[in-house]
């Protein structure tokens, strides 16, 4: 309770802000389909969102070390919270995507601030229990946002005001807190090839990790539509996905720490391919078996991220932990701009189920080129615990690197 409460002010601005950026994305399609944008423009909107969130993830650590955290992240705060209010402004698509950047820009720079925050003050016997909390703060408005687009009326100034007032609310935890500010670490050097150095079907794996999810979250509502969902039924079929998701935790933690990891994200990229069928052909099943199909999907795409990174991890030396973090959320990024515009595109030419059929091909060459990586090389014994990785900033890896050293540098029994 202690640590709770000596954190509380970073995880409550963690919840606002998760609840303020994690629902424009479904709202801007909801709202840029009742002003009229093409198929094509809504996935621009969600593609312009991670190529804000890869500026972010790059630029924040400077900043930050310029005028420290609390002005950072009010910086950052204010840039999405401007983003938010100017969207009714200007009802313009590529105006949208422009604001959309901002929100981005908003994500990554205050959860850069955050992380660095959190590394700065837990110490090695509350990391765990601090890592613990933050992801369950994340998951948790990860899943209200999605759920808070369904009473959100579409192209209204008062839904995005709404969403503007959350983001703004998250500056005052943070800003008011009591807790002296950390001093500003080193930024990561970004080295995106060392990524492929340690292991190319890690870097492989987060691509298609970027792949599944960027374009479920930002191109699922359009697909949704597409199957005739409501406004409050595509917000229980994103949830259900991230519901998925946090399921798939604990099962294929335990399965990564016990099985050589290659199979692992194998069988998950076999299993995806298989949820990409039955969601594809879902719209036939009821908005149950939509639903149902969604939890899948999110079951067997979710960890890949972090099976991916616990493998790469593997192959490299402690003092490389956190630039190999910063380079798999680059090419993360990189797979996240491009994937909601294709999907969207594919939507639009060949019908809802074409966004499915693109994820798998994806998943289908990650299992060809996780097979024939292992005709390379061995996996290592002594492996790194598998520990979900949130996708939030390029500085995640300071957090994470500790437990990874704890194991590494546990007594053999």
């Amino acid at each position: 309770m202690r640590l709770l409460i000596s954190f509380a002010a970073l995880f409550l601005s963690v919840l606002l802000l998760q609840l303020s950026s994690g629902g424009v994305g479904p709202l801007d399609v909801l709202s840029g389909t009742e002003l009229g944008f093409s198929r094509q423009e809504l996935g621009l909107l969600g593609s312009a969102h991670f190529f804000g969130f890869f500026i972010g993830c790059w630029w924040a650590p400077r900043l930050m070390g310029s005028v420290g955290h609390s002005r950072a992240f009010a910086a950052f705060t204010a840039t999405g919270a401007i983003g938010l209010i100017a969207h009714m402004l200007v009802l313009d698509a590529y105006a949208w995507a422009a604001m959309r950047i901002a929100s981005g820009l908003c994500v990554a720079g205050c959860y850069t601030v955050i992380e660095a925050w959190l590394q700065a003050k837990v110490t090695n016997a509350t990391r765990g229990r601090a890592m613990g909390i933050y992801r369950a703060v994340d998951m948790t408005g990860s899943l209200g946002a999605q759920m808070i687009v369904g009473i959100l009326a579409p192209a209204s100034y008062v839904s995005y005001n709404l969403l503007a007032i959350g983001c703004c609310a998250a500056i005052l935890p943070l800003t008011l807190t009591t807790i002296k500010q950390p001093s500003t670490p080193d930024s990561p050097r970004l080295r995106p090839a060392l990524a492929f150095a340690r292991s190319p079907l890690a870097a492989a794996g987060v691509v298609v990790a970027a792949l599944s999810s960027a374009s479920f979250r930002m191109a699922g509502p359009i697909y949704g539509q597409e199957v005739g969902l409501s406004a409050g039924q595509i917000a229980w079929f994103l949830s259900a996905f991230v519901l998925g998701g946090a399921l798939a935790q604990f099962p294929v933690g335990w399965m990564a720490d016990k099985y050589d990891r290659r199979w692992v994200l194998i069988w998950l990229s076999i299993a995806a391919i298989g949820s990409c069928t039955v969601t594809a052909f879902s719209a036939g099943l009821g908005t149950m078996g939509i639903m149902f199909a969604a939890g899948l999907f999110g079951l067997t795409t979710f960890p890949i991220f972090s099976v991916a990174a616990a493998h790469a991890h593997d192959f490299a030396s402690d003092d490389e932990r956190v630039e190999l973090s910063a380079a798999l959320m680059f090419w993360f990024a990189v797979g996240a701009i491009f994937a909601p515009y294709i999907a969207s595109v594919l939507i639009d030419s060949y019908g809802p189920a074409a966004m499915f059929a693109m994820i798998s091909v994806g998943h289908a060459t990650l299992v060809i080129f996780g097979l024939s990586r292992m005709r390379v090389r061995a996996t290592k014994t002594e492996r790194t615990p598998y520990v979900y990785a949130p996708r939030t900033s390029f500085t995640i890896g300071r957090l994470l690197r500790a437990d990874r050293n704890k194991k590494n540098t546990a007594p053999k029994k």
